[in-house]
């Protein structure tokens, strides 16, 4: 393989809160702090991590790009997240939806999808 997916890059203003968020509700751990970098991930060696940066700016409009999340029960893990700090938003999704769509402390939409078995699926 030429390359592999190696961070997810996360714009942040409190970056041991989004870090701390993020690590909780993937069940990873901060991997490296610095005060402008905090690295998470399952462990050193399994990639993709994510790394969260500071920026200056408040995120005005919905994200371009986005994770989904595919749980082994959904309703429990989207419950657990809002738990978390996580809140639930609209972004035209349709009522007989598949996934929910959450945002996380910092508005960040991310998506809870129903079980998957594959990529494909």
């Amino acid at each position: 393989m030429a390359v592999r997916m190696y961070h997810l890059a996360v714009d942040a203003h409190d970056l041991p809160a989004q870090a701390r968020f993020w690590a909780q509700v993937l069940d990873w751990k901060i991997l490296f702090e610095a005060e402008d970098e905090i690295v998470i991930g399952a462990d050193e060696h399994a990639w993709p991590g994510m790394c969260f940066l500071p920026v200056p700016e408040s995120k005005t409009v919905k994200n371009r790009l986005h994770i989904d999340l595919s749980p082994d029960d959904r309703d429990a893990e989207v419950e657990r997240i809002v738990g978390l700090g996580a809140k639930r938003v609209d972004v035209g999704q349709s009522e007989d939806a598949t996934w929910v769509v959450l945002a996380d402390p910092e508005g960040n939409e991310f998506c809870v999808l129903r079980p998957k078995r594959s990529l494909t699926d």
